[in-house]
């Protein structure tokens, strides 16, 4: 039997019970946000906010090596943040949806006023 601590607010607690997911909804959030985790696959997604690349291209660009970055596209693919479309023997690749270029933003905004709250405080 596992020790209950006493409850200082129960009204708060049970407010704040409603608001826990049943099943896997963390895990695959968790699945989700660990993806942005990694500089390289930020990169990525930075890339193909702008435009729909081949994994070439993509390695072009980081001056990276095709096989490093088949293995991020596919880490980003599985995650459900990226796409691919086929166009013979070319296979490119984009944001799965507008959900994750708005995730990626508001990272950008965050790391924007973290900047700008340094410089005024710490200068």
């Amino acid at each position: 039997m596992t020790d209950r601590v006493k409850i200082h607010n129960p009204k708060l607690v049970e407010k704040a019970e409603q608001h826990i997911e049943e099943g896997e909804v963390y895990n695959h959030m968790s699945v989700f946000f660990k993806t942005f985790g990694d500089e390289t696959r930020l990169k990525i997604i930075s890339l193909l906010s702008a435009t729909e690349l081949c994994v070439n291209d993509i390695a072009y660009v980081l001056g990276m090596k095709q096989s490093a970055i088949s293995h991020q596209i596919r880490l980003l693919k599985n995650a459900r943040l990226v796409k691919q479309r086929k166009s013979g023997k070319n296979v490119f690749y984009s944001l799965d949806d507008e959900h994750v270029k708005e995730i990626y933003n508001i990272g950008r905004l965050g790391r924007e006023k973290l900047i700008m709250i340094n410089t005024i405080f710490f200068v």
